[in-house]
This record gives structure tokens, sequence and C-alpha cells, in this order.
């Protein structure tokens, strides 16, 4: 007897790596929300795409820094699916490139505000929902952290490199923290990766300069990224939590 699919909700899931996430998990048949915050259309060619893999799947929009907006999706999801087993923190944003002497205070905080705020607000909503001690099931939350948490970003994207490094932190706290609630938190740190988030910084063909650096010598694909965030939220990785796994090409 097949076990039943899970409902996995997907931030940030209308392009890129959060994009791949929700098609793999279709693909293999579990139950997907596509959370997006204003790209209606991408969203919407996601959860079609998800259709056509045989998964069943919704778009939901939401600022995920927005606690009332994160509520609602987890109550919407429910409605439409049942408890959510995986949540998949991927939103986030990049800002211009530039060395830190010229950034402003107002960037710094809108990029805490989605890639640090919008994470810990989605993964409270999800441990107190999921949480054995507040009468939950269990499940798993896998945040997308990046190789920038690591390597600084120096003379691009300090800030975004500083707000990963504190969703790092996050995870292996939080993963600590709710070990015996039946939950599992860990996260992927991937490297330079095809996707549109090198032209939202200024430079689209930043892969091809950064590429030589790389041990592997290439960019990694979105899919690459998206099977080792759901072998984390699988039972093959039964006892992992609290761990980072670098998807980055050696770098």
């Amino acid at each position: 007897m097949n076990p039943p699919p899970n409902v996995i909700l997907v931030t940030g899931a209308s392009k890129g790596i959060g994009a791949a996430t929700a098609r793999l998990a279709a693909h293999a048949g579990d139950l997907v929300i596509v959370n997006y915050h204003s790209d209606d259309a991408a969203a919407a060619d996601v959860v079609a795409e998800c259709d056509e893999q045989r998964g069943r799947a919704f778009a939901h929009r939401a600022d995920v820094a927005d606690e009332q907006a994160v509520a609602a999706m987890f109550d919407a999801a429910e409605q439409r699916f049942g408890p959510v087993d995986v949540l998949v923190n991927n939103a986030g944003i990049l800002q211009q490139q530039m060395p830190m002497v010229d950034m402003t205070t107002d960037r710094w905080r809108e990029v805490f505000e989605t890639n640090v705020i919008g994470a810990f607000v989605c993964a409270r909503e999800a441990v107190r929902r999921m949480s054995t001690r507040f009468g939950g099931s269990g499940g798993s939350i896998v945040n997308v952290s990046s190789a920038a948490s690591y390597l600084g970003s120096p003379g691009e994207y300090v800030d975004y490199a500083a707000s990963k490094a504190a969703l790092d932190t996050m995870t292996i706290g939080l993963g600590k923290e709710v070990a015996t609630d039946g939950i599992r938190v860990n996260g992927v740190r991937p490297g330079i990766i095809h996707t549109g988030i090198h032209a939202s910084g200024g430079e689209p063909d930043r892969i091809d300069r950064v590429a030589p650096s790389i041990p592997m010598k290439r960019g990694g694909e979105p899919d690459e990224v998206a099977r080792t965030i759901l072998w984390l939220a699988s039972d093959e990785a039964s006892y992992i939590t609290a761990t980072m796994v670098n998807v980055s090409g050696g770098r």
C-alpha cells in the first residue's frame, strides 16, 4: 500500500528553485501549495506544470513577512489538502550589486524582512501546527539559504549574505529546539544556480564570470537543488536535523 502524499508548502515558488521544487514534488505525487508574492501568471504556470505531472497544486498569494497572511495561507492549505507536512522556506530577495559602504539601512531592512523575518514567520506557523507537543503529527522544514552565507559576497551582496547566515543559525537552533516535537529542520545552501536572481542583482551573465572559480566549473541547475530539498524533507533523511547541506559544486 502506497503511503499518503505529503502536503508541501513552498514559498517563493513561482520561479527558480522554488518552482523546481514544486514541480518535482508534484511529479512524486505530493500535494503542493505554490506560494508567491506578486507574479500571478508565473504562479499559474507552475500550478499548470504541477498538474501535468500528476500532482495536485494550487497557488496562494501572500507576503511571507505578513503574519496574518501566512496564518491564512496555512489555513487555506489545510482546508484544501489537510495539514502541511513539509514547509520549504524558499522565498528570498536580492538587491542590486554594490559594496556595503554604499548600502542604505532601508535596503538592509527590506532584505532581512523577507529573507529572515519571512522565514521565521513561516517556520513559526509550521511548528505551531506540526509539533506533536501541540497536537500535530510532526513534519519537516527545509530552509533555502545560500553559499553566500559563508562566502560573504564582498562587493556585491553583503546584506544578502548576512541574511542567509542568520537563516543558517535559525535552522540549527530551531532544529535542536523541536527535535523532540516530531519536526526536523534542515537547510540547503545553493551556490551559483541558473535562475533569474542574477539578473535581479544587475548581472545576468554572472554565472559565466564565476564558473571558472567553481571546482566543478559550472553553474548548478534548479532541479539539482530541488532534489536535495525534497530528499531532506523525506523519510530517507529521517535521522538528519539541524544540518546544512551545500549544493554549490564544491565552492
